[in-house]
């Protein structure tokens, strides 16, 4: 695997959180179960990022993996 991510889309994600809980993040871009972490990236200098939903609701996750605000897209992907 190369240093950059693989781009899993172009255009990111609307998921549903729970307040208060923790999520893995994709950061390789290879998994199935995009945008969440299926373990993929083992054997590669990449890892998931855990975060925790702040608040319920719909939030929308980067799935081009070059987001400065992971795992939140910034609109990156329009870029690429």
């Amino acid at each position: 695997m190369e240093n950059a991510p693989h781009i899993a889309a172009k255009a990111p994600v609307k998921v549903t959180l729970e307040a208060g809980k923790d999520y893995w993040y994709c950061s390789c871009g290879l998994s199935k179960n995009q945008p969440f972490c299926d373990g993929s990236h083992k054997g590669s200098a990449f890892a998931p990022k855990k975060f925790t939903a702040e608040k319920d609701g719909d939030a929308w996750l980067c799935q081009c993996k070059h987001t400065a605000n992971a795992p939140y897209c910034d609109g990156t992907h329009k870029t690429l």
